[in-house]
Order: structure tokens, then C-alpha cells, then sequence
């Protein structure tokens, strides 16, 4: 194999002083992503990186079949508001989901909200919606071209008509309906200085209430905090009407402060819990009986009562004690508690009256997962109503919708996805591998029944570990073109995630985030060690934190890899703070603004500590122009310096996808070729997944 002739990237001499420490930085000026400079340079790396993947033989095969088991019905679990019942629905191949409203659950329903309407190429997605309680309204926002800033807008839902309201300038955020349904309140920042939404740094968010039929610049400012920048404000009206709740969040810290305000009494916002030190989920409400999932002095969660008008903390009162499982969230419906734990990484649910008494599971169909979408739990039901909605998948089982009825403490089916894949040749299994301190890391393996452990397995191994998300068994329709080619498909739970409580999460955060690196190298030497690959048929994929882990797992063992995909990465540890969000994740990384903090992060920072003349394996990084929570300039200076060290004939490519962003809201069409070119890349590069 030839070696690849890269396209020449500028360097320039540029150095930062760290603390006494000079660190270079030859390609600072690719952060600058719409300078025409900048421009150039992705244009020639895309021209480089498509022309490659063309030759790939495989790849409109793997379009093709992505393309067949795409086309599927989805139905999410439907969401009850008044007399309407709310469902997203995709018919296989829509680039968006459609929110429809239906009478009845066997209604074939009416569509509320078609957002493959609002734009041609489906860049701009539905990121948000709410339901008024009285169901009267939906508030919804859209996001174009995948990035976080959002706009809310209102539709009738009789009519279908949307009214004149429009909200600008609102991210990390979303609404709640005032009691009288002719208000909600919402969080937003000051708009961005021209040229910078993309970049600029999101301080002093700030909580209003918007009134329908009104301009936004006369909304009420319900709260903000001029000495606080980092604080964020997430409002939310408890069932009974009463109380406006404000999760007051500060970066992705899992601690939060919680406020409220008596909307009856008219007062002003009393602050219950005003210490940043432990998190705090309002789960429900009996009158001035305030009910929260917390891990304070309870690791793995435990649910609390509150009354308001004994707020010290003597009087708080345990409903659920901490367990050796993780209490991942609670929902007051059917009048008891609904708990979603999580034993060894995959979920059940279990029902508690409201002392706390244990009254049963909802049983699932097996080790799988309660769907989330966008991070928030998808169990739907209210305190009155005798049905509970939930989605379940899990690795070989699509996302299906069910119902409980508390009275009859029965489960139903009501969605059936129909793919065009044999499932019951697949089969799942959870091993555990020994990280390096001897830390026992569970791992999910899926892959035909009739695996033969001879080492020549195409092997891809996908990771995370941080910010307390855990990875448990989901689906992914993508994911079985990899299985069908014979591949062996490997999840890691490591350290950073949030798979058995708190203290898993810290053993990954600041200065032990290199437990993360440990468990996943382990992950890879476990398959090698099993026979299950060889390192030249082992790829490695993570995607936003888990691209810096692959990042920093390749640097620190290149020879241990076929393959690398890092996805949307945190490439620069040195400044990732210095744009958009990027300082909320100073509680899980650390900052090179504090010096012993600086040096953790240097020794595994990817972008630098790639060196000249290492044999790395080939690469292929995956980003978007319009990525505005882990910038581009990650991996366009992670790419440029990688192809300068190169030392090997395996290839550096970067892929840059044009209007897109961080992820989510990606249209159907753009996330099968991203799919498309990924697989190609990687079954090219382990020349041994082949169509059986």
C-alpha cells in the first residue's frame, strides 16, 4: 500500500505559555472555521476523504442494505395531555419523526407536526415540544442545521395553526406551561455578537415567561443571577399546578441547587436547596410534600421527601433507601412510585406505594433498556391515570411501545416493528474484563450464535465513560449491517459513566480520568485474549466524549488497533473551554486554567500527544460545520496533525459533514451515508467482514 498524499496544511509558530509550561499550537488557526482559509482546507480534505471511500467496492452495497432496514415503521410510546394522545411516528425512510395527536390509542391519528415541511434537505429538525396540560397547545422548537440554538414557536392543536409567537435565541432548554395555559416559561441567552453564535462562549442563561399573542422582548425575567454566569435554569410546573420549579443546573455537574416559587401565593423564588452538593430531581408532589430522587449520602440514589414548610434538613424523609442497584429515576404515576433502576448496566422497573412499600416489577421482555430521548426519560403517565407508556430496546430488539395499567397490573404491546432482519440468529452476553487496577469493567458483547473464537472476528468495540451517562443495551438499526457482515459488536461500560452510581462516575473524572483510558484498553486486550479478534481486526468507535476516548486510547496504544473512528471529539484538552459550552465540562475534565489540573490533562490530551513517526492505525474522524457544542476545530487540528505524523501507510482521513451538528436532529438521509461511509471505511481497513 502507498502512502496517502495529504493535502499540505499551514503551521504557524504559535506557542502558549501554561504555568511556565510551552505548549505549541502550529494549527490554532483551523479553529476559525468560516475563515476562507479554513474553508479551503475542508473542502480539500472532504475531496481527499470521498474520493478514498468511492473505491471502497463494498460501499453502495452497505448503502443499499442500510437503506432496506431503515425503511421501517417507528412509533415512540404516546404522551396523554387533556383528551388527546401525543405519538412520533417516522414511516421508515423520513428524514424527521412526525408528531401526530389521536383521539384514541387506535386511532390512526391526524398530523400535528410534520417537520420534514420546514426545510427541503431536512437540516431543520423538531428539537423540542411540550403539550399544555389542557392539550390545547404545543410549544415547539426547531433547530437547523444541528445546532443548539433553538426557536419555539406555538401550534393550536384543533386547528393546526401555528400563532404569531416566535421565540429566538433559547439553548439547553425547554418549556413549561403556566397552570392557565396562555404562558410558559422558558430559558434563553443574550443573542451572540455577529460571527460567533457558533463559537461564542453561553454565559448568564436566564429563565421568562412568555405570554401567547405577545413579542418576546416583552416577556417577564422570572430569574436570573448576574453573579452566578455559569448557573442555568430549567423551569418546570409541578402536576398539582401550584409551584414553579427551577432545576438550577451549573454545567454537567450531576449536583444541582433547587428553587421554587408558590404561583397561588404570589411570591418571590425561595431557594429549598442552595448547595452545590449532591443532585436533586423533583419527582412529584402531595401538597407541600415535595418528593426528589437525590444521591445525597446515597451513591447509588435513594428518593426523599421535603416539606416545604420544615425545609431543615432534619425533617427530610426517606422513601426509597439507597439499594445495591442504581436508582437511575423516579415517576409519581398510577398514585405510587415508578422506579427505573439499573442492575449491571440494563434497566428494570420496579413500583413502590407512596410510604415506600415494594409492590412488584413491571417486567420487561429482557436485558435491555426505558428509552430516552435527548437525555429524558420516556416513561409517560400523570398521578391520575391508570396507564403508564414506556419504550423499550434493547441490542436486538427495535424500540417497541407498551402500556401498563395500574389496575389490572398487566403489560401491552402497542407497536410491533416489522425489520427485515432475523433477530433470533443474534444473541447478547455481558462478560466482565479486569481494567488495570483490577477494577471489573462489564462489556456487551452481541454477535451470531455460531461465533467461531479463532481471533479472526471483525471486531468493533464502541465506548463513552463520562458525565455520569451510562450505556446500556440500546438499539441501533445501523448497528446490524455490522452484525449481518459477520461482525462482533462490543459495548463498554467504563468508568466516567454513570453504570453503578457516583462513585463510578468519579473514579473517571479529572485527575482519574485515565481509569477511563485503562478500562477500555482492557475491553480490547479481553477480546484479543478471548479470541475473539486480533488487533488488526479491531475497530474502536465513540463518539463527542467518547471521541476523546478514542482519541487518547490510539495514542497511548496504537498498535493495539485496525481501525479508529472518533466521532464529533474533544481533541483539544487544552481549550475546550474556551467555546460555546465547553466550560460545563470543567467538572468532569478539569481545567488547564488551575496547574495540576493542566498536567492531567496535557499527559492524555489526543491533539497533543500525537508524535512524529508513529505507526498509527488508520483513521477516519467524523465532524460537522456546524458542530456547536464540541467545535470542528477539534478535529480539523486533530486531523492535521495526525497526517502530519503519520508514519505508517494506513490512512488519516476526516470527514466533515455541511449542515450539520453535534448530532442529534441529523436527517435520516444524512445519517445513512454518514453510517454508509463508516462501515466502508471500516471494513476496508479489517479486510474481513464480508456478506453472508
Amino acid at each position: 500500500m502507498q502512502k496517502i498524499k495529504y493535502p499540505p496544511t499551514r503551521t504557524d509558530d504559535h506557542v502558549d505559555d501554561y504555568h511556565g509550561v510551552k505548549v505549541p499550537d502550529p494549527y490554532r488557526w483551523l479553529e476559525d472555521d468560516d475563515s476562507p482559509e479554513t474553508l479551503e482546507w475542508v473542502e480539500r480534505q472532504n475531496q481527499l476523504t470521498f474520493a478514498f471511500l468511492e473505491t471502497i467496492p463494498e460501499r453502495e452495497r452497505i448503502r443499499k442494505r442500510l437503506t432496506e432496514l431503515w425503511d421501517y415503521e417507528k412509533v415512540s410510546a404516546p404522551l396523554k395531555r387533556g383528551d388527546w394522545y401525543f405519538q412520533l411516528r417516522n414511516t421508515g425512510l423520513q428524514n424527521q419523526d412526525v408528531l401526530y395527536v389521536l383521539e384514541t390509542l387506535e386511532d390512526e391519528g391526524r398530523v400535528l407536526l410534520d417537520p420534514n415541511r420546514f426545510s427541503e434537505d431536512g437540516t431543520v429538525a423538531l428539537t423540542g415540544w411540550e403539550v399544555s396540560k389542557d392539550g390545547k397547545f404545543v410549544a415547539y422548537a426547531t433547530s437547523s442545521s444541528g445546532s443548539d440554538w433553538m426557536t419555539w414557536r406555538i401550534r393550536h392543536v384543533d386547528s393546526g395553526e401555528d400563532l404569531t409567537d416566535e421565540i429566538e435565541w433559547s439553548k439547553f432548554s425547554g418549556v413549561a406551561w403556566h397552570p392557565g395555559g396562555s404562558a410558559f416559561y422558558y430559558a434563553a441567552y443574550e443573542p451572540p455578537q455577529e460571527g460567533q453564535a457558533h463559537l461564542g462562549v453561553n454565559y448568564y442563561q436566564k429563565l421568562f415567561l412568555h405570554r401567547l399573542g405577545s413579542p418576546q422582548s416583552e416577556d417577564d425575567l422570572i430569574y436570573q443571577r448576574t453573579d452566578q454566569k455559569e448557573w442555568g435554569f430549567d423551569g418546570q410546573i409541578s402536576e398539582d399546578g401550584r409551584y414553579l420549579l427551577i432545576h438550577v443546573w451549573q454545567g454537567t455537574d450531576r449536583r444541582n441547587r433547587f428553587f421554587y416559587q408558590d404561583l397561588e401565593g404570589d411570591r418571590g423564588v425561595v431557594e429549598l436547596i442552595s448547595d452545590l452538593e449532591a443532585g436533586y430531581h423533583f419527582v412529584g408532589n402531595d401538597g407541600k410534600r415535595f418528593y426528589f430522587r437525590t444521591d445525597l449520602d446515597a451513591a447509588r440514589g435513594r428518593l426523599i421527601a421535603i416539606e416545604i414548610d420544615k425545609p431543615e434538613r432534619d425533617y427530610w424523609e426517606t422513601i426509597i433507601a439507597e439499594s445495591s442497584d442504581i436508582l437511575e429515576s423516579v415517576k409519581l404515576a398510577g398514585g405510587q412510585f415508578v422506579a427505573l433502576y439499573l442492575v449491571n448496566a440494563y434497566h428494570q422497573i420496579r413500583r413502590f406505594d407512596k410510604d415506600g412499600n415494594f409492590l412488584g416489577e413491571i417486567g420487561l421482555p429482557g436485558i435491555g433498556s426505558i428509552l430516552s430521548l435527548n437525555g429524558i426519560l420516556n416513561l409517560f403517565g400523570s398521578p391520575d391515570e391508570d396507564e403508564l407508556f414506556f419504550t423499550y430496546h434493547s441490542f436486538v430488539h427495535p424500540p417497541t411501545a407498551y402500556r401498563y395499567l395500574f389496575s389490572q397490573e398487566c403489560v401491552d404491546q402497542i407497536s410491533t416493528p416489522e425489520i427485515k432482519f432475523d433477530f433470533s440468529e443474534y444473541k447478547t452476553q455481558q462478560v466482565f474484563c479486569t481494567s488495570k487496577d483490577g477494577t471489573k469493567v462489564p462489556l456487551f458483547l452481541v454477535h451470531r450464535d455460531d461465533l467461531k473464537l479463532d481471533g479472526n472476528n471483525p471486531t468493533l468495540l464502541y465506548g463513552y465513560g463520562g458525565f455520569n451517562i451510562s450505556l446500556s443495551p440500546m438499539f441501533a438499526i445501523s448497528r446490524l449491517v455490522w452484525l449481518e457482515m459477520g461482525g462482533v459488536l462490543a459495548v463498554a461500560c467504563l468508568r466516567g459513566g454513570g453504570e453503578y452510581g457516583e462513585e463510578w462516575h468519579q473514579a473517571g473524572m479529572v485527575h482519574h480520568k485515565q481509569n477511563v483510558f485503562d478500562d477500555f484498553i482492557s475491553c480490547a486486550e479481553y477480546l484479543i485474549a478471548e479470541s475473539f479478534t486480533s488487533p488488526l481486526r479491531l475497530a474502536i468507535h465513540g463518539a463527542s466524549n467518547g471521541g476523546l476516548l478514542v482519541g487518547a486510547c490510539m495514542t497511548q496504544r496504537p498498535e493495539l488497533f485496525g481501525a479508529v473512528v472518533p466521532a464529533v471529539g474533544v481533541m483539544d484538552m487544552l481549550r475546550f473551554h474556551k467555546f460555546t459550552i465547553g466550560w460545563a465540562w470543567v467538572s468532569d475534565y478539569g481545567s488547564s486554567d488551575d496547574f495540576e489540573q493542566f498536567k492531567t490533562v496535557y499527559a492524555y490530551s489526543p491533539y497533543h500527544n500525537l508524535k512524529p513517526g508513529i505507526r498509527y492505525p488508520a483513521t477516519l474522524i467524523i465532524t460537522a460545520d456546524h458542530d456547536d457544542r464540541v467545535v470542528p476545530g477539534h478535529s480539523f487540528k486533530f486531523a492535521a496533525k495526525l497526517q502530519a505524523c503519520q508514519e505508517s501507510e494506513a490512512p488519516v482521513l476526516i470527514r466533515i459533514q455541511t449542515k450539520a451538528g453535534h448530532g442529534y436532529g441529523k436527517p435520516t438521509s444524512i445519517l445513512i451515508d454518514e453510517q454508509t461511509d463508516i462501515w466502508s471505511f471500516i471494513v476496508k481497513e479489517l479486510e474481513g467482514t464480508v456478506f453472508n
